[in-house]
Protein backbone atom coordinates (compact mmCIF):
# COMPACT_ATOMS: atom_id res chain seq x y z
CA UNK A 1 0.00 0.00 0.00
CA UNK A 2 1.62 3.46 -0.97
CA UNK A 3 1.70 6.07 1.25
CA UNK A 4 -1.08 8.23 0.32
CA UNK A 5 -3.45 4.93 -0.06
CA UNK A 6 -2.60 4.11 3.85
CA UNK A 7 -3.63 8.01 4.45
CA UNK A 8 -6.36 7.56 2.65
CA UNK A 9 -7.55 4.41 4.27
CA UNK A 10 -6.93 5.71 7.80
CA UNK A 11 -9.19 9.14 6.89
CA UNK A 12 -11.90 6.72 5.49
CA UNK A 13 -12.05 4.72 8.98
CA UNK A 14 -11.79 8.43 10.85
CA UNK A 15 -15.22 9.59 9.04
CA UNK A 16 -16.96 6.90 10.54
CA UNK A 17 -16.85 8.51 13.70
CA UNK A 18 -16.54 7.09 17.23
CA UNK A 19 -13.74 5.04 18.09
CA UNK A 20 -13.19 3.76 15.03
CA UNK A 21 -9.76 2.24 15.26
CA UNK A 22 -11.41 0.41 18.61
CA UNK A 23 -8.03 -2.07 20.00
CA UNK A 24 -7.61 -1.42 23.71
CA UNK A 25 -10.64 -1.21 26.03
CA UNK A 26 -8.37 0.05 28.71
CA UNK A 27 -7.13 3.62 26.70
CA UNK A 28 -8.79 5.38 24.50
CA UNK A 29 -6.77 8.66 22.69
CA UNK A 30 -8.25 11.46 20.83
CA UNK A 31 -6.39 12.66 18.14
CA UNK A 32 -5.93 13.73 14.51
CA UNK A 33 -6.75 11.04 12.27
CA UNK A 34 -3.21 9.28 11.00
CA UNK A 35 -2.08 8.97 14.28
CA UNK A 36 -3.55 5.72 15.22
CA UNK A 37 -0.41 4.22 12.61
CA UNK A 38 1.48 2.26 15.20
CA UNK A 39 4.49 3.63 14.08
CA UNK A 40 4.70 6.73 16.54
CA UNK A 41 4.16 4.24 19.34
CA UNK A 42 5.38 0.69 18.64
CA UNK A 43 6.91 0.24 22.14
CA UNK A 44 3.26 0.87 23.49
CA UNK A 45 2.04 -2.54 21.05
CA UNK A 46 5.23 -4.15 21.90
CA UNK A 47 3.98 -3.99 25.79
CA UNK A 48 0.33 -4.48 25.62
CA UNK A 49 0.30 -6.67 22.14
CA UNK A 50 -2.36 -4.04 21.24
CA UNK A 51 -2.45 -0.44 20.23
CA UNK A 52 -4.89 2.36 21.94
CA UNK A 53 -8.09 2.85 20.79
CA UNK A 54 -8.70 5.60 18.84
CA UNK A 55 -11.41 8.13 18.72
CA UNK A 56 -10.99 11.56 16.27
CA UNK A 57 -11.18 15.08 15.69
CA UNK A 58 -10.92 17.16 12.91
CA UNK A 59 -10.06 20.09 14.44
CA UNK A 60 -9.20 21.29 17.90
CA UNK A 61 -12.38 24.19 18.34
CA UNK A 62 -14.49 21.13 17.13
CA UNK A 63 -12.33 18.78 19.56
CA UNK A 64 -12.65 21.55 22.84
CA UNK A 65 -16.47 21.74 21.95
CA UNK A 66 -16.93 17.96 21.93
CA UNK A 67 -14.52 17.46 25.53
CA UNK A 68 -17.08 20.08 27.21
CA UNK A 69 -20.27 18.31 26.32
CA UNK A 70 -19.35 15.50 28.52
CA UNK A 71 -17.20 13.16 25.97
CA UNK A 72 -14.19 11.36 27.92
CA UNK A 73 -10.94 9.76 26.95
CA UNK A 74 -7.49 9.45 28.38
CA UNK A 75 -5.52 12.05 26.21
CA UNK A 76 -5.67 14.12 23.27
CA UNK A 77 -3.43 15.78 21.13
CA UNK A 78 -4.11 19.92 20.77
CA UNK A 79 -1.52 21.99 19.46
CA UNK A 80 0.66 24.93 21.83
CA UNK A 81 -2.15 27.56 21.14
CA UNK A 82 -4.80 25.38 22.55
CA UNK A 83 -3.58 24.50 25.65
CA UNK A 84 -4.31 27.86 28.19
CA UNK A 85 -7.89 27.33 26.57
CA UNK A 86 -8.59 23.45 27.47
CA UNK A 87 -6.73 23.77 31.20
CA UNK A 88 -8.77 27.38 32.27
CA UNK A 89 -12.01 25.10 31.26
CA UNK A 90 -11.00 22.31 33.22
CA UNK A 91 -10.36 20.08 31.03
CA UNK A 92 -7.20 18.91 31.81
CA UNK A 93 -5.00 17.26 34.39
CA UNK A 94 -1.29 17.81 35.09
CA UNK A 95 1.35 14.77 33.94
CA UNK A 96 3.22 13.21 36.67
CA UNK A 97 6.53 13.77 34.87
CA UNK A 98 8.38 11.85 37.23
CA UNK A 99 6.89 8.81 35.32
CA UNK A 100 8.25 10.05 31.90
CA UNK A 101 11.90 9.60 32.06
CA UNK A 102 12.84 11.03 28.32
CA UNK A 103 10.93 14.55 29.42
CA UNK A 104 14.65 16.03 30.18
CA UNK A 105 15.28 14.70 26.40
CA UNK A 106 12.75 17.31 24.94
CA UNK A 107 13.79 20.56 23.44
CA UNK A 108 13.57 23.20 26.17
CA UNK A 109 11.93 25.80 23.34
CA UNK A 110 9.13 23.31 23.24
CA UNK A 111 8.36 23.25 27.06
CA UNK A 112 9.71 26.63 28.30
CA UNK A 113 6.13 28.47 29.08
CA UNK A 114 4.73 29.20 31.95
CA UNK A 115 1.42 28.21 29.52
CA UNK A 116 2.29 24.53 29.69
CA UNK A 117 3.70 24.47 33.06
CA UNK A 118 1.71 26.13 36.16
CA UNK A 119 3.27 26.22 39.72
CA UNK A 120 5.33 23.43 38.73
CA UNK A 121 2.83 20.97 36.89
CA UNK A 122 3.26 20.17 33.75
CA UNK A 123 0.23 19.58 31.34
CA UNK A 124 1.29 19.10 28.24
CA UNK A 125 3.95 16.81 26.52
CA UNK A 126 5.08 18.20 23.10
CA UNK A 127 5.73 15.33 20.65
CA UNK A 128 5.33 16.66 17.20
CA UNK A 129 6.47 19.81 14.99
CA UNK A 130 6.31 20.86 11.44
CA UNK A 131 5.69 23.53 8.74
CA UNK A 132 2.86 25.08 7.00
CA UNK A 133 3.73 26.51 3.51
CA UNK A 134 2.84 26.61 -0.10
CA UNK A 135 2.82 23.50 -1.55
CA UNK A 136 2.22 23.16 -5.36
CA UNK A 137 2.01 21.29 -8.60
CA UNK A 138 5.84 21.86 -9.73
CA UNK A 139 4.47 20.70 -13.48
CA UNK A 140 1.42 23.56 -13.46
CA UNK A 141 3.24 26.05 -11.27
CA UNK A 142 6.38 27.61 -11.69
CA UNK A 143 8.41 28.83 -9.12
CA UNK A 144 8.19 32.28 -9.61
CA UNK A 145 4.49 31.84 -8.99
CA UNK A 146 4.84 30.92 -5.38
CA UNK A 147 7.41 32.84 -4.18
CA UNK A 148 5.06 35.46 -2.84
CA UNK A 149 1.85 34.11 -0.56
CA UNK A 150 -0.02 36.90 -3.15
CA UNK A 151 -0.28 33.51 -5.33
CA UNK A 152 -3.43 32.79 -3.30
CA UNK A 153 -4.48 35.83 -5.11
CA UNK A 154 -3.43 35.38 -8.29
CA UNK A 155 -6.56 34.73 -10.93
CA UNK A 156 -4.84 31.99 -12.96
CA UNK A 157 -5.27 29.64 -9.72
CA UNK A 158 -8.77 31.12 -8.61
CA UNK A 159 -10.79 28.16 -8.34
CA UNK A 160 -7.28 25.74 -7.92
CA UNK A 161 -6.31 26.84 -4.86
CA UNK A 162 -7.18 24.73 -0.72
CA UNK A 163 -6.75 26.06 2.06
CA UNK A 164 -7.05 24.79 5.25
CA UNK A 165 -9.92 24.72 7.85
CA UNK A 166 -7.89 25.66 10.49
CA UNK A 167 -7.84 28.78 12.44
CA UNK A 168 -4.58 28.54 13.64
CA UNK A 169 -3.12 27.68 10.30
CA UNK A 170 -4.84 29.88 8.25
CA UNK A 171 -4.39 32.72 9.97
CA UNK A 172 -0.90 32.26 10.27
CA UNK A 173 -0.83 32.67 6.19
CA UNK A 174 -3.24 36.00 6.70
CA UNK A 175 -0.98 37.64 9.16
CA UNK A 176 2.03 36.29 7.36
CA UNK A 177 0.47 38.14 4.39
CA UNK A 178 -0.48 41.52 5.71
CA UNK A 179 2.84 41.92 7.49
CA UNK A 180 2.79 40.34 10.81
CA UNK A 181 5.23 37.58 11.79
CA UNK A 182 4.64 37.63 15.17
CA UNK A 183 1.05 36.90 16.59
CA UNK A 184 1.67 36.94 20.10
CA UNK A 185 2.22 40.85 19.33
CA UNK A 186 -0.22 40.78 17.05
CA UNK A 187 -3.27 44.19 17.49
CA UNK A 188 -6.82 44.49 16.51
CA UNK A 189 -5.37 46.68 13.58
CA UNK A 190 -3.26 43.62 12.34
CA UNK A 191 -6.25 40.92 13.09
CA UNK A 192 -8.26 43.01 11.01
CA UNK A 193 -6.37 43.16 8.19
CA UNK A 194 -5.58 39.59 7.93
CA UNK A 195 -9.08 39.35 7.88
CA UNK A 196 -9.64 41.37 4.98
CA UNK A 197 -6.81 39.72 2.70
CA UNK A 198 -8.86 36.03 3.45
CA UNK A 199 -12.06 37.63 2.51
CA UNK A 200 -10.30 38.51 -0.31
CA UNK A 201 -8.51 34.77 -1.03
CA UNK A 202 -12.26 33.20 -0.52
CA UNK A 203 -13.90 33.02 -3.44
CA UNK A 204 -10.76 31.18 -5.08
CA UNK A 205 -11.03 28.67 -2.96
CA UNK A 206 -11.50 25.09 -3.91
CA UNK A 207 -11.81 23.84 -0.55
CA UNK A 208 -11.13 23.93 2.74
CA UNK A 209 -9.08 20.87 3.61
CA UNK A 210 -9.71 19.16 6.84
CA UNK A 211 -6.74 16.71 7.00
CA UNK A 212 -4.07 15.95 5.09
CA UNK A 213 -5.32 13.03 3.44
CA UNK A 214 -8.59 15.31 1.85
CA UNK A 215 -5.65 17.62 0.42
CA UNK A 216 -3.40 14.65 -0.93
CA UNK A 217 -6.34 13.65 -2.63
CA UNK A 218 -7.04 17.28 -4.03
CA UNK A 219 -3.75 17.64 -5.22
CA UNK A 220 -3.57 14.37 -6.19
CA UNK A 221 -6.29 14.41 -9.13
CA UNK A 222 -5.10 17.75 -10.20
CA UNK A 223 -8.49 19.67 -8.91
CA UNK A 224 -5.95 21.73 -6.59
CA UNK A 225 -2.50 23.38 -7.93
CA UNK A 226 -1.76 25.91 -5.02
CA UNK A 227 -2.31 24.94 -1.04
CA UNK A 228 -1.54 26.34 2.24
CA UNK A 229 -0.28 23.00 4.08
CA UNK A 230 1.64 21.32 6.13
CA UNK A 231 4.85 19.29 4.98
CA UNK A 232 3.06 15.81 5.48
CA UNK A 233 1.41 16.38 2.48
CA UNK A 234 4.60 17.19 0.64
CA UNK A 235 5.71 13.59 1.80
CA UNK A 236 2.99 11.71 0.64
CA UNK A 237 2.63 13.12 -2.41
CA UNK A 238 6.20 13.30 -3.22
CA UNK A 239 6.50 9.36 -2.42
CA UNK A 240 3.83 8.09 -4.82
CA UNK A 241 5.61 9.95 -7.29
CA UNK A 242 3.34 13.24 -7.79
CA UNK A 243 4.82 16.72 -9.00
CA UNK A 244 4.97 18.34 -6.38
CA UNK A 245 7.40 21.46 -4.23
CA UNK A 246 6.96 22.97 -1.38
CA UNK A 247 7.79 26.76 -0.42
CA UNK A 248 8.94 27.94 2.60
CA UNK A 249 10.64 31.03 1.52
CA UNK A 250 8.11 32.82 -0.08
CA UNK A 251 8.78 36.76 0.63
CA UNK A 252 6.57 36.98 3.37
CA UNK A 253 7.65 33.36 5.03
CA UNK A 254 5.68 30.43 6.22
CA UNK A 255 4.32 28.86 9.47
CA UNK A 256 5.95 26.69 12.33
CA UNK A 257 3.73 24.48 14.84
CA UNK A 258 4.04 22.14 17.37
CA UNK A 259 1.60 19.65 19.08
CA UNK A 260 1.06 17.43 21.81
CA UNK A 261 -0.33 14.98 24.16
CA UNK A 262 -2.74 16.46 27.52
CA UNK A 263 -4.07 14.05 30.22
CA UNK A 264 -7.74 14.32 29.99
CA UNK A 265 -9.30 15.23 33.95
CA UNK A 266 -10.90 11.97 34.74
CA UNK A 267 -10.00 9.78 31.96
CA UNK A 268 -11.92 6.85 32.29
CA UNK A 269 -9.06 4.22 31.23
CA UNK A 270 -5.74 2.87 32.38
CA UNK A 271 -3.63 6.21 34.00
CA UNK A 272 -0.89 3.55 33.92
CA UNK A 273 -1.32 3.17 30.03
CA UNK A 274 -1.12 7.20 29.78
CA UNK A 275 2.56 6.78 30.42
CA UNK A 276 2.72 3.95 28.82
CA UNK A 277 1.70 5.56 25.69
CA UNK A 278 3.76 8.46 26.34
CA UNK A 279 7.20 6.63 26.70
CA UNK A 280 6.47 4.83 23.83
CA UNK A 281 6.30 8.27 22.05
CA UNK A 282 9.48 9.48 23.05
CA UNK A 283 11.41 6.59 21.47
CA UNK A 284 14.12 6.85 18.77
CA UNK A 285 11.87 4.72 16.94
CA UNK A 286 8.95 6.91 17.08
CA UNK A 287 11.71 9.75 15.92
CA UNK A 288 12.51 7.45 13.16
CA UNK A 289 8.70 6.86 11.94
CA UNK A 290 7.94 10.60 11.75
CA UNK A 291 10.75 12.02 10.39
CA UNK A 292 11.05 9.10 7.94
CA UNK A 293 7.27 8.40 6.69
CA UNK A 294 5.64 11.71 7.93
CA UNK A 295 7.55 14.84 7.49
CA UNK A 296 7.66 16.15 10.82
CA UNK A 297 9.91 16.68 13.36
CA UNK A 298 10.16 14.87 16.95
CA UNK A 299 10.07 17.07 20.15
CA UNK A 300 12.97 14.56 21.62
CA UNK A 301 16.12 16.68 20.67
CA UNK A 302 18.24 13.66 21.89
CA UNK A 303 16.38 11.28 18.85
CA UNK A 304 16.34 14.16 16.19
CA UNK A 305 20.30 14.90 16.82
CA UNK A 306 20.68 10.95 15.33
CA UNK A 307 18.93 11.77 12.65
CA UNK A 308 20.54 13.09 9.11
CA UNK A 309 20.14 16.90 8.89
CA UNK A 310 19.74 16.19 5.01
CA UNK A 311 16.98 13.85 5.93
CA UNK A 312 14.87 16.67 7.52
CA UNK A 313 16.03 19.23 5.20
CA UNK A 314 14.49 16.91 2.63
CA UNK A 315 11.13 16.34 4.25
CA UNK A 316 10.84 19.83 4.20
CA UNK A 317 11.74 20.80 8.01
CA UNK A 318 15.57 22.06 7.50
CA UNK A 319 16.87 25.88 7.97
CA UNK A 320 15.30 28.59 5.95
CA UNK A 321 16.13 32.17 5.27
CA UNK A 322 12.73 34.16 5.23
CA UNK A 323 10.14 34.74 7.67
CA UNK A 324 8.95 32.56 10.22
CA UNK A 325 5.42 32.87 11.97
CA UNK A 326 5.83 30.27 15.02
CA UNK A 327 2.69 29.37 16.23
CA UNK A 328 3.01 30.07 19.95
CA UNK A 329 0.52 30.09 22.89
CA UNK A 330 -1.52 33.54 22.02
CA UNK A 331 -3.78 36.08 23.45
CA UNK A 332 -6.67 33.85 23.47
CA UNK A 333 -9.25 37.04 23.25
CA UNK A 334 -7.79 37.26 20.12
CA UNK A 335 -7.94 33.65 19.35
CA UNK A 336 -11.56 34.04 19.93
CA UNK A 337 -12.54 36.40 17.33
CA UNK A 338 -9.89 34.86 15.01
CA UNK A 339 -11.59 31.42 15.45
CA UNK A 340 -15.53 33.31 15.06
CA UNK A 341 -14.34 35.77 12.38
CA UNK A 342 -13.32 32.68 9.88
CA UNK A 343 -16.42 30.79 10.59
CA UNK A 344 -18.02 33.78 8.64
CA UNK A 345 -15.43 34.28 5.98
CA UNK A 346 -15.70 30.69 5.24
CA UNK A 347 -19.43 30.79 4.22
CA UNK A 348 -19.01 34.04 2.41
CA UNK A 349 -19.50 36.95 5.07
Amino acid sequence: MTVLHRILAGAAIAAIGGAAAAQDSDFLVFDWSGYEDPGFWQAYVDKHGTGPSYTFFGEEEEAFQKLRSGFRADVAHPCSQSVEKWRDAGLIEPFDISRIPAYGDIDRSFTDSDVFTVGGDVYFIPVDFGATAILYNSDEVSAGDVSTLEVFKDPKYAGRISLPDNVDDIYALAYLATGTSDWTRATLSDFEKASAWLRGVHPSVRAYWADGAELSQLMATGEVLVAWAWNETLVQLRGDGYPVGFEREAAEGSSTWFCGYVNLADGPGSEDKVYDFMNAWMEQSSADYIVNEWGYGHSNKEAMSNIDPEVVSSVGMGPIDAPILAQLPMDNALRERMIAEFEKIKVGF
